[in-house]
């Protein structure tokens, strides 16, 4: 199963961790772990790449953690925000592969 935490601070994302495999399929037409893991790149290289903000990225065999400081974060919500519903709409069609978390800091 896919574990998705998305940190929220003061009602602002500041970041997400995701770890783990979907179990879906095998490896290389697991579609539920593609789907989450382009979503995943797509946000993290907006917030770096295209908004070149500052942030502190980790990539793994089947982790990656994002995490933003509240002011970069903020300049940040409009993908993040976009990540969330979309991660949000997976987890509800996969639930059994994918748990999604919000953790209030």
């Amino acid at each position: 199963m896919i574990q998705v935490i998305v940190t929220v601070e003061d009602s602002v994302i500041t970041g997400f961790e995701l770890s783990g495999h979907s179990g879906f399929s095998d490896e290389g037409s697991d579609i539920v772990c593609a789907a989450v893991s382009s979503a995943a790149y797509m946000t993290a290289n907006t917030v770096t790449d295209v908004q070149d903000l500052d942030c502190l990225l980790t990539v793994d065999d089947g982790f990656m953690k994002l995490s933003l400081s509240k002011p970069e974060a903020e300049a940040a919500q409009v993908i993040l925000n976009g990540f969330l519903l979309h991660i949000n709409a997976l987890s509800q069609e996969y639930s059994q592969f994918i748990d999604l978390k919000i953790s209030e800091v």
